[in-house]
């Protein structure tokens, strides 16, 4: 397992990250999902990624039961506050007080007196950013948290937030950002990326296998494989509905001779050509078995030739979303939200 800088810190996290949304404590069963976690150990991942929503809070303590006994700081620990956590008017967003109260509650769950990374999972446009950095600057000054992320923020919100925390002299600044990112999903490259790259903003990656829609083991005018995410498991048909259709499945299946042609499989190809971009600092794998722990962390270190990159945009070119208003229109928190979309 190589590992890369999160942004310009000095903190060195695993090129793959191994996270718990939709898994842990969820469709996963705990012995299964502690086996996960340890194949990801057994692999070289030191960086896991879980956040307070994840099963109602359930993830981070199953996550905190997995890691037990493992030298903390051998770790990296990341999670995220902001999407509701229960139906009480303050148990939601980014405001002073559910800040506290989560990050409180996430150190309990996870058995730490410490998160390396604490991210805002959204945007909260019904707060003050000001009220939002100044928590977590204290949480920084507490040493309750090492380094601060968002997730799914667009570049101005992020600039607005680089620009407060410098006007007001703060300690604690985005390092990090966490955002959807794969072959056909790209909305952070025209405004995101070039901004992060700037201002020294690593990306923690996440779905860098579109749910599985890249592994190829869904095929044109079949049905989707028993017991896969497509048939109904969790949240997740949510995302495959949109984009499953013949016309992008049968374009998906003709990746597969590039990715024999490299020696990997479909699942390497795809987290690899994430990971082939100098903004991102780490992609974000999920699982169910460790089978797949395994064979998605052998993606670190594979550096594919600029000629296969030219043809995946060749054949996926039209069917790639760019428009980085999908962020803006889709991803802040909204008063009806009772439960996150990713």
């Amino acid at each position: 397992m190589e590992h890369r800088q999160l942004g310009r810190t000095g903190l060195r996290i695993s090129e793959i990250t191994y996270g718990n949304w939709l898994t842990h404590g969820e469709l996963v069963a705990e012995e299964a999902a502690v086996a996960c976690v340890r194949a990801a150990l057994d692999a070289g991942i030191t960086t896991f990624d879980t956040a307070d929503v994840y099963a109602q809070g359930a993830a981070e303590e199953l996550l905190g039961r997995a890691l037990r006994g493992v030298r903390r700081e051998s770790v990296e620990i990341a999670t995220k506050v902001c999407l509701p956590t229960g139906s009480g008017a303050n148990d939601r967003g980014l405001s002073r007080k559910h800040i506290m109260e989560s990050c409180r509650a996430s150190l309990r769950r996870l058995g730490t007196d410490y998160v390396d990374l604490y991210q805002a999972h959204r945007f909260d446009d019904r707060t003050p950013l000001e009220e939002t950095l100044i928590a977590f600057d204290d949480l920084v000054r507490q040493g309750k948290v090492l380094y601060l992320g968002v997730s799914e923020w667009t570049a101005d919100q992020i600039r607005a937030a680089l620009d407060l925390a410098d006007r007001l002299g703060l300690r604690g600044r985005i390092v990090s950002n966490q955002p959807q990112y794969n072959m056909l999903w790209r909305v952070i490259e025209p405004q995101v990326l070039p901004l992060c790259r700037r201002e020294g903003i690593g990306q923690l990656v996440f779905q860098p296998l579109a749910q599985g829609v890249l592994t190829g083991k869904y095929r044109p005018g079949e049905a989707p494989p028993a017991g896969s995410r497509a048939t109904g498991a969790g949240r997740a048909p949510r995302f495959i509905g949109r984009v499953l259709g013949d016309r992008l499945l049968e374009r998906v299946q003709q990746l597969r001779p590039l990715a024999d042609d490299a020696g990997v499989s479909m699942a390497q190809l795809a987290i690899a050509w994430t990971l082939q971009n100098d903004g991102v600092s780490s992609a974000i794998i999920g699982a169910s078995r460790p089978e797949q722990v395994s064979e998605n962390a052998a993606a670190a270190g594979i550096r594919l030739d600029p000629a296969v990159l030219a043809r995946i945009d060749e054949l996926l070119g039209d069917l790639v979303d760019r428009d980085p208003a999908k962020t803006a229109q889709m991803m802040m928190v909204k008063p009806g939200w009772a439960r996150p979309a990713a």
